[in-house]
């Protein structure tokens, strides 16, 4: 599996989002930016990617900035995946039995990771992150 550099920018930018309390304001571009090491003018074009796929919200203004359109237990990786790289490309046809052989390895490999990132919920992933807060 090969992700981009841009799909990974996007995941760090999401699980970005996802720490932000329901009552914080908006993160700013900025922010994500210096946080995780992405160029700001990069993270403008994959924030719009996510805004068109409905994953995050964008407030303008002076206490502007950008937070997730949904819950993020309801985001799976794949969601975010696909809003910056598009659809998995279909496989090669070939007729030759050797070819098929590995085609159907290949599928059973491309469901395998499908299945992964479905279940993985940017919730899970930004609670692997959050400092754990022990009680005594």
């Amino acid at each position: 599996m090969k992700i981009s550099a841009k799909a990974e920018y996007a995941c760090l930018a999401v699980l970005e989002l996802a720490r932000q309390g329901p009552d914080d304001p908006p993160i700013r571009i900025r922010e994500i930016s210096e946080a995780h090491g992405i160029p700001e003018r990069y993270l403008v074009q994959i924030l719009l990617h996510l805004k068109g796929a409905g994953l995050v919200t964008s407030t303008r203004g002076v206490s502007g900035g950008y937070r997730l359109a949904r819950p993020a237990s309801s985001i799976s990786l794949s969601e975010v995946l696909a809003a910056i790289d598009g659809p998995e490309a279909s496989p090669r046809e070939s007729r030759k039995p050797a070819a098929q052989v590995l085609a159907a390895v290949w599928e059973r490999v491309r469901v395998a990771e499908r299945v992964v990132l479905d279940q993985t919920s940017i919730a899970q992933l930004a609670e692997q992150i959050a400092p754990r807060e022990w009680v005594i």
